[in-house]
């Protein structure tokens, strides 16, 4: 993960949480009512914060696989062909 995303990353978590913090102090609802919401919105997060963490390591399985793949061509292509089997 590049230095960019991870900035990304940590204000997406951080404004998660001064917004539940914020959504708290200012709540005009009941207990319960605000409860049901800190669960409903913490889900949504969640979600959301899986999803960017899946598509995040699909691109890093890619990359993976795609530097895997370039250095075998490259050793393939540096044996000498008396040398292959």
């Amino acid at each position: 993960m590049s230095a960019s995303n991870g900035k990304v990353l940590f204000g997406f978590i951080f404004g998660a949480a001064v917004g539940v913090a914020a959504g708290l102090l200012f709540a005009p609802g009941s207990g319960e009512e605000t409860r049901n919401k800190l669960k409903e919105k913490s889900r949504e997060y969640s979600d959301e914060l899986a999803k960017q963490m899946n598509e995040k390591l699909d691109d890093l399985k890619h990359f993976v696989s795609d530097k895997t793949e370039d250095a075998k061509a490259r050793i393939k292509r540096s044996v000498p062909e008396e040398n292959k089997s």
